[in-house]
């Protein structure tokens, strides 16, 4: 009984780090090369580390190219000598951080937040992104998900894509046997993001139709147009998922290997194992949802404008409550419910205009110096795939 006891204390134990939610994002504190900061977590980005250059890491060391949805840009590299997530070390030669400069993180996410902790340290070992208890779980690598069972309704196993280690991608099979090839993206707010040339592919969308509703996205490279789609029936990384909502953007993909990826929406639901040296993930539903119902909406995209200092109305959607009302692009946003939004990032913005549909919310502008307040209901602004024959 000793000797097995003893075998029990001597066995390698998981290792949990606590993260907090902050709209749609992942956020966890670390140090780095001695300084301490609180990352979003993202498990789409490929690299270690991006940080504003508010914290100090050192002098650059190189250069980096970054891509995202649409475009590419280039910033500078720090190396990074240590790195700690929550008080655990993490083990990884050829780490860099990306300094940029300035970076409103913090009004992007309503929280603290000084960059993004990438993918990059996690890709050798087992580990957990454990929404429900909201930690990070570090498994010893004896941990074999590979041998477990799945049931199919509450636990799901999915095989990785044999593309290496700087991401998880997964298959999503449609009705009809397409299949769309996405990552597993924890810094991606929304359900999950792909491209209109991939819907053509597939089958969902005709070349040449026009969304009914249009709106306007941000990702890092910058606001690119883009629409909410209601998904039909599929399997996500062999998840089955009745309907969702997709946020579409309406250029082709920065990279003809990737269609999009899977996002913080359906994620949040996941209690999720990765392991790439197995080339396995394992999905267990907590919450007994699969997706949520699609939001109203008012039809306008804002972003903060730092040339002017104020939040600029970026666009507005024809055919929404806004642009009945009279809202242009150009626009100054100053109030959502009369609280003051210049220092709200995009992401906080977009939760607030958004709501039950039938919910109204008041909007303060103002165009040419000119003070304006209107009261808006949100409706559903979500396209529809056409039907078969149509497509």
């Amino acid at each position: 009984m000793l000797a097995t006891l003893a075998l029990l204390l001597a066995a390698p134990r998981a290792d949990e780090v606590p993260f907090r939610i902050a709209d749609d994002a992942i956020v966890v504190d670390v140090e780095i090369n001695g300084k301490s900061a609180s990352l979003m977590f993202d498990t789409g980005f490929s690299g270690a580390v991006v940080i504003g250059d508010t914290v100090n890491l050192g002098k650059p060391t190189g250069k980096v190219q970054l891509r995202d949805f649409v475009g590419s840009f280039e910033a500078k590299t720090t190396k990074i000598e240590s790195l700690k997530i929550g008080g655990h070390a993490m083990a990884g030669e050829d780490l860099e951080a990306v300094q940029v400069p300035g970076g409103r993180y913090t009004e992007s996410y309503g929280t603290h937040v000084d960059g993004i902790l990438g993918f990059q340290p996690f890709s050798n070992g087992v580990f957990e992104i454990n929404f429900e208890r909201r930690v990070l779980v570090f498994h010893p690598s004896s941990l074999d998900i590979s041998q477990r069972t799945p049931d199919g309704k509450r636990t799901f196993l999915a095989k990785m894509l044999p593309r290496g280690h700087d991401s998880v991608e997964m298959s999503c099979k449609l009705e009809n046997g397409e299949r769309m090839y996405l990552a597993l993206d924890t810094g991606n707010a929304f359900y999950a993001t792909t491209h209109k040339d991939v819907l053509e592919r597939v089958g969902l969308w005709k070349e040449g139709r026009k969304p009914e509703f249009m709106g306007l996205s941000m990702v890092a490279s910058g606001p690119v147009g883009s629409f909410k789609l209601a998904m039909p029936a599929m399997e996500i990384f062999t998840v089955p998922v009745e309907g969702s909502v997709w946020s579409i953007i309406d250029l082709p993909s920065s990279s003809a290997e990737h269609d999009g990826t899977v996002g913080f929406g359906f994620l949040k639901n996941m209690n999720t194992i990765l392991d790439t040296g197995r080339r396995r993930v394992w999905m267990e539903n907590f919450t007994g949802r699969f997706s949520d119902p699609a939001q109203g909406s008012v039809g306008v995209a804002a972003f903060h404008d730092p040339s002017r200092g104020r939040v600029r109305i970026a666009s507005v959607t024809p055919g929404s409550p806004a642009a009945a009302a009279g809202i242009q692009r150009g626009d100054d946003l100053l109030a959502i419910n009369g609280a003051e939004v210049v220092n709200l990032g995009w992401r906080e913005l977009e939760r607030l205009l958004a709501g039950e549909a039938g919910s109204k919310v008041e909007l303060a502008y103002s165009r040419s110096g000119e003070l304006r307040r209107v009261e808006l209901e949100r409706v559903v602004l979500v396209n529809r795939v056409a039907p078969p024959a149509n497509r």
